[in-house]
Formats: C-alpha cells, structure tokens, sequence
C-alpha cells in the first residue's frame, strides 16, 4: 500500500459526529472481537467517523453493514460508492459557482436558498441529489441538519467565505473503502439479519435532548423519543440474548440533572462509562464546550490489545 494513499474520512460535518470518542471508543472496544476476522454493524451512520475509522485500522474486518432511516444520506454515500466522479463534476461546478460570489452577499444568499429549495423537491438524478445534500452541509449555519415535519431542510446560510464544497481526493478515498461496505437505509432493527457469528454492533443514535432547546433530534422527519430510546434498548437486548457485542454513544443527561436516571435505569444490565468530547455545534457560542457523553457496553472493556 503507498504511503501516499488518502486515508477516508468522514464527507460530511454532523451533529454529534463522533471523531471526538475515536479514543475512548478504540479503550472499549471488545478485543476478541476485533483481533480476528469480523462484522462491523452501524445502524445509525450519520457521518461515518466511527465507520471510517475502523475501515482504515482493522484490516481484519471482512464486511460492514451500515444503514441510516435519513433516505437523503444513504443516497449520498451510495452515490460515492458508485458514481464518485459523475458527483465530483457536479461538486466542482457548484464550488465554483459559489466561490465566485465571494464579494456578492445577496447574489450567494440567493444561490444558496435556491439550491435549499431544489434540494427539498428532490427531483433529479440521484447524483444531483447528493452534491445538493453536500453543497447544503458544507454551506449552511454550523454545518447542522435539520428536517421540519415535512421533510424540508431549513437551516439557513452559513457565514463561510470559500468553504470546502468538493473534496476530490477524499470522495475518491471514501468510494474506495464503501466497496466493502453494505449499505442499507431505514429501521436500525434490519441490520439484525446482517449479523454473523462474529459480529459487533456500534450504535450512535439521535441523542436524547440535554434540554428542551438542545435537540437535534429533527434529523429526520420522525422523531426519536424517548420511547424509540427504550425500544433501541430492546433491541440491544435481543443482540444480547444472540450472543453479539455491541457498544452505544448516548448523551448524559445525568450530567445536566444529577436526578435524571433515564439512562443509567434502561442500561442497568450494562457497563456505562461517562467520557469527556467537545461539541462545537450550538447557535449558542458560550455552550460549545466539553460535555460528558455516554459509552455502554454489554461486555467488560479492555484498554490493551491483545
């Protein structure tokens, strides 16, 4: 392999993307799992940084399985997988246009909120389709996602001067490692039946709100709450019951109201580690910060390889 070959990383800046636990989740990985030949299973995908990461430092892996309920996302990593260069010309055309308008507010604001409404018809090829969901990530408020009830993305223009629109090398890199990736869109439950003998399951799902303004939850149109919260327990359970390991990220709610149990009573059969990341997406600059999170496990970590 040339030591000059791009290493893939995630496409996309998310809320709650988890390159900030890369280090806490590598210490609570189950080592038997991952010292041999293994299935990685991501139900809730989002960025990918936990899937990227592991597709370049586990050689090990023979397959992952992700999916997403967000039909807009998984077509765009699917669209990378398989048309990476019809996506980068469409990308490149898009940057262009818009670094043009570096000196012309009104004229950028425009092409942004036409491009906004465009995306939200969703007509065009699937290609299309993604380089708009990209174009949006890259250029709006905080690189947020979110959905109203409708399904139509309403975040509005970032204040980026020329950002990074069209990443060649790296849509290049990540279409590479997708080759053996299987990817899915809908209910994190399907993935049960891509599981194997030895499988280990990583779950990041919207996380349960710190406070009533804190939500990112309308990631999509249907709202995970805390009902969705206790039956993706369930579902951990039932993996449990398979004799599969698994390892989920949750914010600590506890941490905000030191009588707020939600978690630690759900995942009371499990271990529950509180880990530090920093979140730097909040409209509110003075509470972007360090945060204790949430790692569960239904197996007892080791912090050395094997």
């Amino acid at each position: 392999m040339s030591n000059h070959k791009k290493i893939a990383k995630p496409f996309l800046k998310w809320a709650g993307g988890k390159s900030q636990l890369i280090n806490e989740i590598e210490k609570s990985l189950p080592l038997d799992v991952v010292n041999n030949k293994f299935t990685y299973i991501e139900p809730f995908v989002g960025s990918g940084a936990v899937l990227f990461w592991m597709l370049n430092n586990f050689p090990k892996m023979e397959k992952a399985v992700i999916n997403d309920i967000n039909s807009d996302l998984i077509n765009t990593y699917k669209v990378i997988a398989d048309r990476p260069y019809e996506l980068i010309a469409i990308l490149e055309d898009m940057q262009n246009m818009y670094w043009a308008l570096e000196n012309h507010p009104d004229k950028k604001k425009s092409f942004y909120y036409y491009n906004r409404e465009l995306y939200n018809q969703r007509i065009g090829t699937n290609a299309n389709k993604a380089a708009l969901f990209i174009f949006l990530n890259r250029t709006c408020f905080n690189g947020l996602y979110r959905v109203n009830r409708n399904n139509g993305f309403n975040v509005p223009i970032g204040s980026y001067t020329k950002p990074m629109i069209c990443d060649n090398e790296n849509i290049l890199a990540v279409s590479d490692v997708l080759k053996k990736v299987e990817i899915l869109c809908g209910d994190f439950e399907q993935t049960l039946q891509y599981a194997r003998q030895n499988s280990f399951f990583y779950f990041d799902p919207p996380y349960k709100p710190l406070s009533e303004t804190s939500s990112f939850n309308s990631y999509s149109k249907n709202e995970f709450n805390d009902d969705e919260q206790i039956r993706l327990r369930n579902f951990c359970a039932k993996l449990e019951n398979k004799g599969h390991k698994w390892m989920l990220s949750n914010s600590d709610v506890k941490g905000q109201n030191i009588n707020d149990n939600f978690f630690d009573d759900i995942y009371s059969n499990y271990l529950i580690s509180r880990v530090k990341a920093k979140r730097s997406i909040n409209a509110n600059a003075e509470k972007r910060g360090e945060l204790s999170e949430l790692l569960i496990t239904n197996y007892t970590t080791s912090l050395e390889y094997a």
